[in-house]
């Protein structure tokens, strides 16, 4: 498996003296989630199902996930926990396990300040405790709504989960089982941060508000014409909130004076998904659209032109191609490489597909029903599967939803795939 080098790039030298921003290049699709350890060690949580922990020598990549890594979080002891959209909850360690499993995407994974718990969300309306010591997860009372994001209070009695329509509720792990509604808000709640007594979260239409942690009482609205808050990351040492949206931007608080320092675009085109403070709060992390995680130092951020590009290979000018390498481009490559050798791609290689039976690639893990779906690659099971579209063609697989509708363009993709996928 290829191991990619983390790179320091230099910025061009402005009045304020040379600049520098880190990025973290070896994931092959968008950064979904960061996290960063007690000891400053950065994990990168990706749609290419894979993890990146990185250090000065390189990232570590961790496998397992069967889909994109939509939640990554460290411990207080440095324990490493993700979520996905194989719906599985997984610590990572010296023996790495599947802690459970949900009925939905998982959204959410934190663990307890004592670090004996794993919080887990998701949007099948579920909120799991899952226990480090062994045994059963407890199921807290759920909210009738899929959940976007689920953290614990300060001193871990409290749990606060974020709702799809748009409430904030409160679970006291020492008292009733039923949650108090602390706010309910009209738009989906997507983010959670809470410090001491109060409570910042982030929603669909944008809204960016801080109340108190106790009763829900609004203290500050962030609020601007930017949506949805996709990102949200706290230092308490220095008294920061990041706040990501789906137009690109970082806004940071000053959570003691409660006033906006600054507002960095941090993106040329997409969001900012994913958002980690540097333990000494000097740089802040943020995933996008891109392959690479970026880092900048906060005191120059009004300096940097925006870093995450947002142009993927696949939203590329599409006259510049025939039409069947833009289908290929616009519904294939995200997931798949047209090379022979390994990839960080979600998906298996397409290298010599024509011929090749379904789930047949060595060393790709595929789900049981790509495995022995007795399916041939060829023009009519191809043609097929973008016909029906993969839920309907091969329902059960984890193939995304893609359809070509057009039976030209579907031919042309065939005839670009036959050429580009040809062993020499």
């Amino acid at each position: 498996m290829q191991r990619l080098l983390a790179v320091l790039a230099s910025v061009c030298a402005t009045a304020l003296g040379a600049q520098e921003f880190t990025t973290l290049k070896g994931h092959g699709g968008p950064i979904m989630g960061l996290a960063m350890s007690p000891a400053g060690q950065i994990a990168t949580a990706s749609f290419d199902n894979s993890v990146g922990l990185w250090s000065e020598g390189g990232p570590i990549w961790l496998e397992g996930h069967e889909a994109a890594v939509t939640a990554v979080a460290f411990g207080p002891n440095g324990q490493l926990v993700t979520g996905s959209d194989d719906f599985t909850v997984r610590l990572w360690g010296d023996a790495p396990q599947v802690l459970g499993q949900h009925q939905g995407k998982v959204t959410s994974v934190q663990l307890s300040p004592d670090g004996q718990h794993v919080l887990s969300a998701s949007w099948d309306g579920t909120l799991r405790l899952w226990p480090l010591a062994g045994g059963a997860a407890q199921v807290l009372q759920a909210p009738g709504t899929g959940i976007n994001a689920a953290i614990f209070g300060p001193d871990g009695r409290h749990i606060f989960a974020a709702t799809m329509n748009g409430q904030i509720l409160r679970f006291d792990r020492q008292g009733s089982d039923v949650p108090l509604r602390l706010v309910t808000h009209g738009f989906g709640v997507t983010r959670l941060v809470a410090h001491g007594p109060w409570l910042a979260y982030g929603a669909v239409d944008g809204g960016t508000r801080v109340v108190r942690a106790d009763t829900g009482a609004q203290l500050a609205d962030f609020s601007l014409d930017r949506r949805p808050v996709l990102a949200m990351a706290h230092h308490a040492g220095t008294g920061q909130l990041a706040v990501g949206d789906g137009h690109g931007y970082i806004m940071m608080l000053d959570t003691r004076t409660w006033r906006i320092t600054r507002d960095f675009k941090a993106t040329r085109k997409g969001p900012v998904w994913a958002l980690a403070f540097a333990p000494d709060g000097a740089s802040i992390y943020a995933g996008g659209l891109d392959d690479v995680a970026y880092g900048w130092p906060v005191a120059l951020l009004d300096e940097f032109k925006p870093g995450i590009s947002g142009q993927r290979s696949f939203l590329r000018d599409a006259e510049t191609m025939p039409n069947g390498e833009r289908q290929f481009m616009r519904k294939c490559s995200i997931c798949h490489a047209l090379g022979p050798g390994p990839s960080r791609k979600a998906g298996p290689t397409l290298h010599g597909l024509f011929g090749r039976p379904a789930g047949s690639v060595p060393g790709y893990f595929y789900s049981p029903t790509l495995r022995n779906a007795q399916i041939v690659w060829g023009e009519d099971t191809i043609d097929a599967l973008f016909d029906m579209g993969p839920d309907h063609y091969i329902p059960g697989s984890k193939m995304p939803m893609q359809v070509i509708a057009g039976a030209g363009d579907r031919a042309d993709l065939i005839a670009y795939l036959k050429q580009a996928t040809k062993k020499e």
